[in-house]
């Protein structure tokens, strides 16, 4: 192994450039060595617990854990955190969701990582839109306005792959801005119900 990959300086120099989640290329670029060199530390690392493998390419530092929405947003890309996650973050439904929920333009995947599922809802090019980037940490997290959020699950809801939940609070909802997500999908049955509620 080279003398550049030593997992102290290796760990203290992910922290300084604030990767505490990172793909194998990212690491590359970071630490310039041999690809087997990099390969071997990667798996080294990983089997002594100083990485986590989220999948295949994609690591973390295992002493300082990125946030579940970092990983939700790195975990599959592109990809934006909506439906009840956020629903839920933004107290409009009232329980938290077991999994942590985004919509993709990707085919629909779920991973899962130390016992919490991360689900990825396919949506149409044209529909992947009202999210922002946030940044309550040293990493962007793409996330959905309230108003997306509702729309992309009402959305799942009029195809017969949500339940409704019976406990909405609307009180935070633009609804003039929950209309305009909803007619980005061209369907009337969404219209219907996002005008009745």
């Amino acid at each position: 192994m080279s003398t550049f990959l030593k997992s102290l300086p290796v760990r203290e120099k992910l922290l300084e450039k604030k990767l505490r989640l990172f793909t194998r290329d990212e690491f590359s670029r970071l630490f310039p060595v041999s690809r087997d060199k990099l390969k071997y530390f990667l798996e080294e690392q990983t089997k002594k617990g100083l990485f986590n493998r989220l999948k295949n390419g994609l690591y973390m530092l295992k002493t300082d854990p990125a946030s579940e929405m970092e990983i939700a947003n790195k975990l599959y890309q592109p990809s934006y955190l909506s439906f009840e996650y956020v629903l839920a973050d933004y107290g409009i439904i009232p329980e938290m969701p077991y999994a942590v929920t985004s919509a993709t333009t990707k085919p629909t995947r779920i991973f899962t990582h130390n016992g919490k599922a991360y689900t990825y809802q396919c949506l149409k090019p044209a529909t992947f839109t009202g999210y922002q980037p946030v940044k309550p940490v040293d990493r962007v997290i793409f996330i959905a306005t309230p108003e997306k959020a509702l729309a992309d699950y009402l959305y799942f809801v009029v195809l017969g792959k949500k339940s409704l939940n019976d406990r909405l609070d609307l009180a935070k909802i633009n609804r003039s801005k929950l209309l305009a997500y909803c007619r980005l999908f061209n369907r009337e049955k969404l219209m219907r119900l996002a005008k009745k509620l």
